[in-house]
């Protein structure tokens, strides 16, 4: 059996009647951790938006395999159901759903199974512990009135109860002190265990000291220039991305 987990293929995307991905390909294996880096507006959250099939999005080529079958098709729902989970930028406020139901609803339907209060929220609790989140939290409305380390644990703490096989967080370090980026590192490594995957976008290089990537990918201009390993977060750091290609950055 093939230990591919997402194999993107040549992808080509547009919002609107702006091409913004031009021929991205990525394959990402079981157990792996990668990195998409790149500077402003060159395509990295649109690429992860195409991979969970945002409708803000239009595919005009290429295909999206997920353990060997083509989700090219699928709506956002049914790659969730999956095993697809994907944290967001700018995480939505929905007043009216508490925190704990939207998780314990979003549980239900992923794996099709009735997830008991009690059991369930007893677990959420651990999840919530371990990412130093108040449980206090669980009853409030999602996100309203959450600070913006809040918000993001709350995207970790639904990665963690969702459990799923490969997790896309982009930017979830963005904006966090040096202690919370370690809690978050923390939930992301819980999650890896072998089978289950991540691709992480990120600016920075806190959250990749502690979750060490396999590869890291740049992406510039909607194509990807370079894939290498870890040392490259380095080499980006110190001297950004115009030595890469100053073509592709006009």
């Amino acid at each position: 059996m093939s230990d591919i987990l997402l194999e993107v293929s040549d992808i080509r995307a547009s919002a609107g009647d702006k091409e913004i991905l031009k021929g991205v390909s990525l394959i990402i294996k079981k157990g792996e951790v990668h990195v998409l880096m790149g500077p402003n507006g060159a395509g990295k959250s649109t690429f992860a938006n195409v991979i969970m099939a945002h409708p803000g999005y239009t595919v005009t080529k290429g295909s999206i395999f997920f353990e060997g079958a083509d989700i090219s098709r699928e709506s956002a729902d049914q790659r969730a159901r999956r095993g697809i989970f994907m944290s967001f930028q700018q995480a939505v406020e929905i007043p009216g759903i508490t925190l704990e139901n939207f998780i314990r609803s979003s549980k239900a339907a992923v794996t099709g199974q009735n997830q008991p209060i009690l059991k369930f929220r007893k677990q959420l609790y651990s999840y919530m512990d371990a990412l130093d989140m108040k449980r206090a939290y669980a009853g409030r409305y999602l996100n309203v009135g959450f600070s913006g380390g809040e918000k993001k644990k709350s995207e970790i703490l639904q990665m963690s109860a969702l459990e799923p096989k490969l997790a896309i967080l982009d930017e979830t370090d963005s904006g966090l002190d040096v202690d919370a980026v370690k809690i978050v590192s923390e939930g992301v490594k819980r999650l890896l265990d072998g089978e289950r995957s991540v691709l992480i976008i990120t600016h920075h290089q806190r959250i990749l000291q502690a979750l060490a990537p396999d590869f890291v990918h740049v992406l510039v201009g909607g194509r990807i220039l370079m894939d290498s390993g870890a040392s490259l977060v380095e080499k980006i750091a110190s001297e950004g991305y115009k030595w890469l290609s100053e073509e592709a950055l006009v």
